[in-house]
């Protein structure tokens, strides 16, 4: 019995149109589209689900402004749901109805647990040539001019107690310790067999809660350039990227989000094992991104966008709301 990954996502947003042709320039799917609601899909059949800042059904917010409210965590079978239910049942806000199990994280967070939606997919991926390995014979690597997402990867939130939160993920939903930042962050991932991590919880000096980033997981390193560059030549801003992360290995590339914070296209982390021993690190900006690309690169002549500038904070995507 473990968390399958993630299932949906809900942000509560003050611009319904800006992140409608976000989202959709982003590379997700539009199923449905109301005054009320939009939802989108992934390529297999993650839904990120987007609604006015002050919808009645939204769980309270842990901060002000756009931010994600909800996150929905799929489970194999109704007998994993029950018994996933009963260990969340101590917990605030707990509930157990219409095939879903719910709570309150210690960070404020809606967390729900329902049968996953999601559906095996099989997606072409070209391999990678290294000295030893030889992945692609007499086939070029490929080309994106944009980047169709295949699923929400993960999540990352600010958290006011990185100790009691990675005991909730832990204790409560069986999650498993990849790697840590002590006592100031937590990379977990959903099972002893899978990618690198599907929470970061980071515990800012200040406490505060709040989102850092969604990430979506897309084919390879291509597509991250790809899906980037066609985000930059539709006019949405770069924060940070692309780039590699020492921890996890992944490429990534982060855009500013008009429905909160960050959101990542990532590709090429980890592969973890029960035999996986956590490691622990000092955060600070060579952590975080062994290289990166301050701006992003310009779609149209594949130059960098702008001078780089130096990190001035422990890290490079931490950035408060201004």
């Amino acid at each position: 019995m473990s968390v399958l990954g993630i299932d949906e996502i809900t942000y509560g947003v003050e611009d319904m149109a800006a992140c409608l042709r976000f989202f959709t320039d982003w590379g997700l799917t539009l199923q449905s589209e109301s005054e009320a609601e939009l939802v989108f899909t992934t390529l297999n059949g993650g839904r990120v689900l987007i609604k006015p800042l002050d919808a009645a059904d939204l769980p309270p917010a842990i901060e002000d402004g756009p931010s994600l409210r909800e996150v929905v965590w799929g489970v194999e079978s109704d007998e994993d749901l029950a018994r996933f239910a009963d260990k969340m049942a101590s917990q605030p806000g707990y509930f157990f109805k219409d095939g879903r199990a719910g709570c309150i994280d210690p960070n404020g967070v809606g967390v729900r647990l329902q049968k996953t939606i999601k559906q095996d997919v099989e997606i072409a991926c070209v391999g990678h040539n290294s000295w030893t390995e030889k992945g692609r014979v007499n086939q070029p690597s490929p080309i994106y001019d944009k980047a169709t997402p295949i699923e929400v990867g993960h999540v990352v939130f600010f958290v006011s107690d990185v100790v009691a939160c990675e005991a909730f993920y832990r204790d409560v939903l069986g999650f498993v310790t990849s790697d840590r930042y002590p006592n100031k962050g937590a990379f977990m991932r959903c099972a002893d067999i899978g990618g690198h991590h599907d929470i970061f919880l980071l515990q800012r000096p200040d406490g505060k809660a709040g989102l850092n980033h969604v990430a979506f997981t897309v084919r390879d390193i291509h597509e991250v350039f790809g899906g980037g560059m066609n985000i930059a030549r539709l006019g949405w801003e770069t924060e940070l990227g692309p780039g590699r992360h020492p921890i996890s290995s992944a490429f990534f590339w982060y855009f500013k989000n008009p429905a909160g914070a960050l959101v990542e296209y990532y590709a090429d982390e980890d592969e973890l094992t029960a035999e996986w021993q956590p490691r622990e690190f000092e955060p600070g900006p060579t952590v975080f991104a062994e290289w990166a690309i301050s701006g992003g690169i310009d779609g149209n002549t594949r130059r960098q966008a702008k001078a780089p500038v130096a990190a001035s904070g422990t890290f490079i995507t931490a950035r408060e709301k201004q």
